[in-house]
């Protein structure tokens, strides 16, 4: 069974502003936050930028950060789902209220309702994984699209296997054990 990891980010610029002042210059750089949740996203000259709640702090010390800073990609899903699906609700209930919409409207709606690969767009990274649903599903970041969506590993890993390859060679960790010679170097 696996656990979840938690959600951490950790910037630079971040640290600076939660860290006290008599912390060392050494233990900067190993500081991590963990995310409690997202709030809002946005898009400023073309990057993508999330409003996080962090665990332990006040409303207050809600941040702006770049997408490509995060590691909380369950977080980020949440989000998108959550808002998506507000998004369309807002969608439908102004539709009934305006009566018959002209059929280009319709059309564009329909556009909007595809998601994934359907969507015709060609994938450009894998911005996280999740397995929520009992299924793995990769958060999927398009070329030309601000708007990620999450699409199952299954599908990804036909699809587009050079992205997937990708999202899984930049995760990857080496350990590297002492040889034989070592070891006994060690205990003399």
């Amino acid at each position: 069974m696996r656990t979840k990891q938690p959600q951490i980010l950790t910037t630079p610029d971040l640290e600076k502003e939660k860290k006290p002042d008599d912390v060392p210059e050494e233990e900067e750089e190993e500081e991590e936050y963990v995310v409690e949740k997202v709030l809002n996203r946005r898009v400023v000259k073309g990057r993508v930028e999330y409003l996080l709640k962090w665990k332990g702090f006040s409303e207050e010390d809600n941040t702006w950060e770049p997408e490509e800073n995060l590691d909380c990609p369950d977080l980020i899903a949440e989000y998108l789902q959550t808002h998506k699906t507000a998004h369309e609700g807002k969608r439908k209930a102004a539709g009934e209220a305006d009566g018959d919409e002209n059929k280009s409207k319709k059309k564009k709606e329909d556009n909007e309702k595809l998601r994934g690969f359907a969507r015709g767009l060609e994938p450009e990274r894998i911005i996280g994984a999740t397995d929520s649903t009992g299924e793995l599903m990769f958060l999927m970041k398009w070329k030309n699209s601000d708007e990620a969506d999450l699409v199952p590993a299954k599908e990804a890993n036909v699809k587009c296997p050079q992205v997937v390859i990708s999202f899984y060679e930049e995760r990857l960790t080496w350990h590297s054990y002492p040889s034989e010679d070592e070891k006994k170097d060690d205990k003399n």
